[in-house]
């Protein structure tokens, strides 16, 4: 790990991933509480066989899958709602990745805008494990095996990178490498890949700062309490462009493990629902559907330095 390139990487499903995988991130995003039970499971949906639903009717699916609501689609996700995954901190204007995401899945289960309800669910409870009060959460939250244990997800929506943002003018700026994150005081947002990519991947000398959410994280940047936060790659680009001009994205990584790291949508486990969703996801797929979203509310063209 002693260089850093410059690699260029259009945000659309087919060509997310640098062509050669930079970090290894065995547990990629698993929150500081779970621990790896099982390295070897497949960290996709958590159903069991595959029945071959993801090939039917996704509308036709919904109508005999069981509710929070009946004729009602709840969907959760956290308060507050960030770009770009949301704009304007409101779920329900169909505006940013995520949001538009959420009501392309609800139309191509039979839902119209108006039979969409949202809830505001915290991003570290909503994989515990037992009853939800949504029927899918939509969230940035990544696949994994030992989240997979505890409810179901759906195919991923999106696949995810990690970017370190810094002061330009701070002492994370100047690092080129994994090896000179080491000595910085580095922080993200509890239960989040970030945080874990800082633990196990980098493994600071010093332990990172833990923060309630990202604004929190962003302040403390700011303020000098930490060198660097870690973000997925997107809220980076949202965080150096519009709200700390100052800042920049150092650089970013994948794993090289073997499995990309993805967003899915989380279910309660068991839930006669996920098999719906997988169909919608499916087809919005084949239909160009995600990729045209990402390209809307994400980014088109970029340059990002690939730690080493």
């Amino acid at each position: 790990m002693s260089h850093l390139r410059t690699r260029t990487l259009r945000l659309t499903r087919s060509a997310l991933i640098p062509a050669v995988a930079v970090l290894a991130i065995a547990t990629a995003c698993a929150p500081e509480a779970d621990t790896a039970s099982d390295a070897g499971a497949s960290p996709t949906a958590s159903t069991g066989e595959d029945d071959g639903t993801a090939s039917a009717d996704p509308a036709a699916c919904a109508a005999s899958a069981d509710l929070k609501k009946p004729g009602v689609l709840t969907i959760g996700t956290d308060s507050p709602a960030y770009e770009p995954w949301f704009v304007d901190d409101d779920p329900t204007n169909g505006k940013g990745y995520e949001s538009a995401v959420a009501y392309a899945v609800a139309d191509k289960l039979g839902f119209s805008a108006d039979q969409v309800e949202w809830t505001t669910v915290r991003f570290n409870t909503s994989y515990a494990p037992g009853a939800k009060k949504f029927d899918f959460d939509i969230n940035q939250i990544s696949i994994t095996p030992q989240r997979a244990e505890k409810v179901d997800f759906s195919s991923g929506y999106y696949s995810a990178a990690q970017a370190v943002i810094a002061l330009k003018d701070g002492p994370a700026a100047s690092v080129t490498t994994v090896d000179g994150l080491k000595g910085l005081k580095l922080g993200a947002q509890t239960g989040t890949t970030s945080l874990t990519a800082i633990r196990d991947v980098i493994a600071p000398d010093q332990d990172p700062a833990v923060f309630q959410d990202t604004n929190a994280a962003k302040q403390a940047l700011l303020n000098g309490q930490v060198d660097a936060i870690l973000a997925d790659l997107p809220t980076a680009f949202y965080i150096t462009a519009v709200e700390i001009p100052k800042a920049s994205i150092i650089g970013q990584f994948q794993p090289e493990t073997g499995q990309q790291e993805e967003f899915g949508l989380l279910l309660q486990k068991n839930s006669t629902l996920t098999p719906c969703v997988d169909a919608a996801l499916a087809e919005l797929t084949s239909d160009g559907t995600l990729a045209e979203l990402q390209q809307k509310w994400l980014s088109d063209v970029v340059s990002v330095p690939v730690l080493q």
